[in-house]
């Protein structure tokens, strides 16, 4: 880190990756409101109408990140992230306004398109403006906040739920809790957008950081192109299996399943024999190993290595969703599921959460990394969006023991693939992965 700005470096990370904070507080305040909005909006006995809720969003993200890479080619990043901010903000005061399931659902998916936006570009901004010996750390502080983001709506959701036992506070639970569960993001989007005016503009076109200013090498003359040669470059014969590992990493990170424990822990911990104020408690805990074991990951990745970190995660989780399932088939109940699901979440938040991001944000060329990382990132949403809305009705005609079991046999799956063609990237610069991984 000789020779670099770090106060600076760590400043500009940091602001960037409130993006993340956003995404995670967006993606998860939705769970902890799910019980209550279902019964406003009469749809608590509809699989098909929850489904539907609780992708609005994730069909946002992929429209958010169908426009971020070419968008960000063309205007630069600065830009978009604070355009995700606005979005953020419109959402969470528009989501607990209505009072129709309709426009509901419009609010969501203007979050969704924030979330689309923030994922692609930040981790993309990180890892161009960071040093290589450091740059899988840096990277990783995106998963953090992401996690920081999730921690914090799981504490609003429980702080702001009152006592279900007692009548008149479930009534306040559906007419105004899950409201405030989604306002309560208001803040850090205004924070998220008032600090992006600090960021330098268009960071795509940031190579180093050096003393205390940053070098702008400008790229934007020699390498103009429009989105039809952007998509016939990144699937061309040179870039193909580059890019198939990067659609397989980002779809595997959602289909893992790890996500549905966020996004549908009342149904998870109520079939392991929890009340919804148990699960509140069982939720936070969820958060708190979330963010320890992601802490974790920021030492680990420069240390153990991307591809091992991967390899890990989905062994790690393959054989813990086969346990979970069989806990589940045989009706067990109590603390040990607690303990496997934690185990879960701790493993994700060390391995497949944070690495995803960072392998992403490296494998590719500069040339065509923005329209790549979008679409990737646009892949590991239809990921997460086909496995969000299919949970609720796989889950009900297979039970969670059927559930756990098929997102254990993906796992071993992703483990074989990745085994044969994850390579190693920490401590090489991107110009040097380039050179590898790019057959001319």
């Amino acid at each position: 880190m000789q020779g670099f700005n770090k106060g600076f470096l760590y400043f500009i990370c940091a602001v960037s990756a409130m993006g993340g904070l956003l995404f995670g507080y967006d993606w998860v305040v939705i769970g902890g409101a799910k019980p209550f909005y279902e019964l406003y909006f009469g749809i608590s006995d509809s699989p098909l109408m929850q489904g539907v809720a609780m992708t609005t969003a994730l069909v946002g993200c992929l429209a958010g990140a169908m426009v971020a890479g070419g968008a960000a080619d063309k205007y630069g990043r600065k830009p978009l992230l604070m355009f995700s901010a606005v979005l953020f903000t419109v959402s969470a005061i528009a989501t607990g306004l209505f009072n129709d399931f309709t426009m509901f659902n419009i609010a969501r998916f203007i979050g969704g398109v924030g979330i689309g936006v923030a994922s692609a570009l930040a981790p993309m901004y990180i890892a161009e403006v960071s040093p290589a010996e450091i740059r899988g750390r840096m990277v990783s502080l995106n998963q953090m906040t992401i996690v920081l983001g999730i921690l914090s709506a799981q504490i609003v959701n429980m702080l702001l739920a009152r006592d279900t036992a007692q009548a008149e506070s479930q009534a306040w639970n559906i007419e105004w809790g899950w409201r405030w569960m989604f306002w309560a993001e208001t803040l850090p989007a205004a924070l998220f957008l008032a600090m992006s005016f600090f960021i330098p503009e268009s960071p795509v076109y940031l190579s180093e950081v050096r003393g205390k200013r940053l070098e702008v090498r400008d790229y934007s003359q020699s390498q103009k192109y429009s989105l039809a040669s952007h998509l016939s470059l990144l699937t061309s014969r040179k870039y193909r299996k580059v890019l198939v590992l990067g659609l397989v990493i980002a779809v595997f990170q959602q289909w893992c399943g790890t996500n549905v424990i966020f996004n549908y822990a009342q149904e998870i911990f109520v079939s392991a024999g929890f009340d919804v104020d148990g699960m509140f408690i069982n939720i936070v805990i969820t958060g708190i190993a979330n963010v320890v074991f992601t802490v974790v990951a920021l030492y680990t990745i420069e240390k153990w290595g991307r591809r091992t970190l991967m390899l890990m995660g989905a062994g790690g989780l393959g054989l813990i969703y086969l346990i979970l399932g069989t806990c589940y088939f045989f009706e067990v109940k109590g603390v040990l599921m607690v303990v496997l699901v934690v185990t879960a979440i701790s493993v994700y938040a060390m391995t497949l959460a944070p690495v995803t991001w960072t392998l992403l944000a490296e494998i590719f060329p500069n040339r065509i990394r923005g329209i790549s990382m979008a679409t990737c990132t646009f892949a590991l949403w239809v990921g997460c969006c086909t496995l969000t809305f299919s949970f609720p009705s796989m889950n009900a005609a297979l039970g969670s023991s059927g559930s756990f079991w098929i997102y254990s046999a993906i796992c071993c799956s992703a483990f074989v693939f990745l085994w044969n063609r994850c390579p190693e990237t920490k401590g090489k610069s991107l110009e040097e992965l380039e050179k590898e991984l790019i057959k001319s």
